[in-house]
């Protein structure tokens, strides 16, 4: 997994793992998952990341420093 930043494109990129992207979906506006030609989640970019600061600590997008979501974790990309 790899985190990369863009202060210029003002985006950022969780790379779930280093496989192919074969097609991205637009999850929400600013919001793009990218999957592999098997339907694997690859990675997500996420737009606009200025603007997506919070100070709702109860908002069910704020997760515990290490918590894995579910819906995010990928047992293997090959």
């Amino acid at each position: 997994m790899k985190l990369e930043l863009d202060p210029i494109a003002d985006a950022a990129y969780f790379e779930i793992c280093d496989a192919d992207v074969e097609t991205a979906r637009e999850l929400e506006p600013g919001i793009i998952a990218d999957y592999d030609d098997k339907g694997r989640l690859v990675g997500i970019e996420v737009l606009a990341i200025r603007q997506c600061g919070t100070t709702n600590t109860e908002s069910p997008a704020m997760l515990p420093l290490g918590a894995k979501p579910q819906a995010l974790v990928t047992k293997d990309c090959t």
